[in-house]
């Protein structure tokens, strides 16, 4: 059912667990994880990122070196967003990957934003047409 899964980290401890998680359902079902990091970038009035490109690359480079380390198949991809479009990019790249779930932390970096706008993951939950898995 699970033959390939998308991993989303944002370098937080509930992504962390999510990394835990993805690790033993690749290696009991035999799947493969795409490792995504959306870095967001602020855009209009006063432009700048958020988070070095070279931070976001180092982050998704951990993670699938880790997980290939304890032998699953994996690789791994920093995209680029707008600042708030996150959850949108991890739809669309599970989409565009044709995964069979998602799995992501369920309190990433930004707990303000979250109270202001919501979850990263409640938003992905919402969005999503493949199963979701949220570590606590």
């Amino acid at each position: 059912m699970f033959r390939k899964l998308l991993l989303a980290v944002d370098g937080s401890p509930g992504a962390d667990k999510a990394i835990g998680i993805a690790d033993e359902m690749a290696k009991a079902l035999g799947s493969e994880v795409l490792v995504l990091h959306v870095r967001e970038v602020e855009i209009g009035r006063f432009p700048g990122q958020m988070e070095a490109p070279q931070d976001a690359i180092d982050l998704v480079n951990g993670v699938v070196g880790r997980l290939e380390a304890d032998g699953v198949v994996c690789k791994g991809e920093a995209r680029s967003a707008p600042y708030g479009r996150a959850a949108r990019e991890i739809v669309e790249g599970a989409a565009a990957s044709d995964v069979d779930g998602i799995v992501l932390g369920s309190r990433g970096l930004s707990d303000w934003a979250a109270a202001l706008i919501g979850s990263v993951a409640h938003k992905v939950i919402s969005m999503a047409e493949c199963p979701v898995i949220v570590a606590r």
